[in-house]
């Protein structure tokens, strides 16, 4: 029997802030939650300090791509830079020490960088002129190519649209190097395969980094082929079986838009097959549309042009409403969770009203609706009303370049005004869940955390420096910790985690402070000492 007796510390139980109190943990579990001083520490006992900081419940980030993050971390990562000069230097650093590459892979830059948020291929042909470079942005909604990529991919003047995304073209029609949406699969359908031992080797870079940032469970939402990219699931599967897989994870798994329920005997195969150990299948993801950087969220009414007038295009509906309104009651009846991609208040609404047809026991599967960016006032009581979960990125929900530069500017002011109302969302009932969408942003939820308390970025220097975005929807502390943890780790079906109280999974972390004591406008500064998982130490020193 193994115990570790966390003393000296504060706890945050996964609901509520309960102050100082000593935490004892026996074989992988909680066992005592106790006043100070009232749980002896005796034999063959694990003492930790905690010093006065924080213990809370391991965090569980809702939605993630970690095995796409951790790929990126272990290729050409942009996500450290943020100018054109800064990714063309780490391009080109990339591209010389790794010549062997019949492709240069990697992504993370920021819309924000370049003007109208499309950087160009003669900036990649400066610094790799010999290979096809390949690199989405942070939202996986566009990629950046050279000029050796297009013309392997055959993208020229005469090369049509997909129905389904846009090649950005100079005024002559030509293609300039970015491709939105599906235009990106024009490309990526050539790439190289990504061999196994790299995803092993990215599965456990990103488990490393999570960790180290506290996050002991997640949601991969996307798990299958997905626009020419490499199945993440038999990485998990492979892990899972060697226990490397130190994580708990649910894989969403990929609703291909091109086909309906015929697919559906193929889902079921895939969670059977991906269903081992610390891994699940046991959710779908369904992404409804795109983003409103690049006009692909679906909106209710069009965007607006620079000048303010409307304009022919209100995004893309990926699947047709029809469809999903027929698929979610089939889903939930083959006992899978659904999670829906929703941005624009369009994208809401249709997945809002594919729920509608649901019982009580398919709506027990804590289905959810992921980032939120823009929701119409009326549809914000009906999360509550439909048992649905509100799935937040709150780290967006702030005024950086890319809102003050390609958002606000096209959707006007009563839209903007719309955007990520967590505020509205708890107060009407909703239930809450949390997590990053990393590589699109950074997986640290004490930087998520800061801006769900305070509509501003940590450290914030951006183009209205400090001023919060829309402050109303700011969340109290208690309720946005209780998101990342207890809410997020019964999203994922794991009631006895997200909690610290007797009885539950011992998956726990330590910050380097008690943020509950502190002012909220501090809370991004907070760090992580030591991360455990089932009682075990996967991160820290302590």
């Amino acid at each position: 029997m193994t115990s570790t007796l966390f003393t000296g510390g504060r706890v945050f139980d996964g609901h509520r802030y309960r102050g100082a109190a000593d935490v004892l943990v026996v074989d992988g579990r909680v066992a005592v939650v106790a006043a100070p001083g009232e749980v002896g520490a005796s034999g063959d006992v694990a003492v930790v300090d905690a010093g006065g900081a924080l213990l809370l419940p391991g965090f569980t980030d809702a939605h993630v791509h970690a095995v796409q993050g951790g790929l990126e971390r272990i290729r050409c990562d942009l996500s450290e830079a943020s100018t054109a000069a800064e990714y063309q230097r780490v391009v080109g650093d990339y591209a010389l020490a790794h010549p062997e590459a019949a492709w240069v892979q990697g992504g993370g830059w920021a819309m924000s960088a370049f003007p109208g948020g499309a950087p160009t291929a003669d900036l990649l042909d400066a610094v790799v002129p010999d290979r096809p470079v390949f690199l989405p942005n942070r939202d996986h909604h566009g990629a950046w190519v050279n000029s050796r990529a297009l013309a392997l991919a055959g993208i020229d003047e005469r090369t049509p649209d997909p129905a389904d995304g846009r090649i950005e073209r100079d005024p002559q029609g030509r293609p300039t190097g970015t491709l939105h949406e599906g235009a990106m699969h024009l490309v990526s359908r050539l790439l190289p395969p990504t061999h196994a031992g790299e995803h092993d080797a990215a599965l456990a870079e990103a488990q490393r980094y999570l960790h180290s940032v506290g996050v002991t469970g997640w949601q991969d939402a996307i798990v299958g082929a997905y626009a020419g990219m490499d199945d993440p699931g038999p990485a998990y599967v492979r892990a899972a079986r060697a226990g490397t897989l130190t994580a708990d994870v649910v894989g969403a798994l990929w609703w291909d838009r091109e086909r309906g329920l015929e697919q559906l005997p193929d889902l079921l195969a895939l969670r059977a097959a991906y269903t081992v150990g610390r891994f699940r299948a046991t959710s779908v993801k369904v992404m409804q549309d795109g983003v409103a950087e690049n006009g692909t969220a679906a909106m209710l009414e069009p965007y607006l042009d620079r000048c303010g007038h409307p304009t022919s295009g209100s995004g893309h509906s990926f699947v047709d409403p029809h469809v999903l309104r027929t698929a979610v009651p089939v889903l939930a009846a083959a006992g899978f969770q659904v999670h829906v991609h929703a941005i624009g208040d369009r994208g809401v609404r249709e997945a809002l009203d594919a729920f509608e047809s649901l019982d009580e026991a398919g709506r027990s599967l804590r289905h959810h609706l992921a980032h939120l960016q823009v929701v119409h006032p009326q549809d914000v009581p009906r999360f509550a009303a439909l048992g649905l979960t509100a799935n937040m990125q709150t780290l967006w929900a702030c005024l950086d370049e890319q809102m003050a530069e390609l958002t606000i500017p096209f959707l006007g002011p009563e839209r903007s005004a719309w955007q990520y109302p967590f505020g509205d969302l708890h107060r009407a009932g909703a239930a809450l869940a949390a997590g990053s969408d990393w590589p699109v942003s950074t997986p640290d939820p004490l930087a998520a955390l800061h801006v769900a308390v305070n509509r501003v970025e940590h450290g914030a220097d951006g183009p209205a420096g400090h001023e919060p975005f829309l402050p109303e929807q700011a969340l109290p502390l208690e309720v946005a910790l209780a998101a990342y943890t207890s809410g997020s780790a019964g999203l994922n079906g794991r009631h006895d985690a997200g909690r610290l109280a007797p009885g539950a999974v011992a998956d726990l972390v330590l910050l380097d402070r008690d943020v509950c004591a502190g002012p909220v406008e501090e809370v991004g500064a907070a760090g992580v000492v030591g991360t455990w998982v089932a009682g075990e130490q996967v991160h820290g020193a302590t």
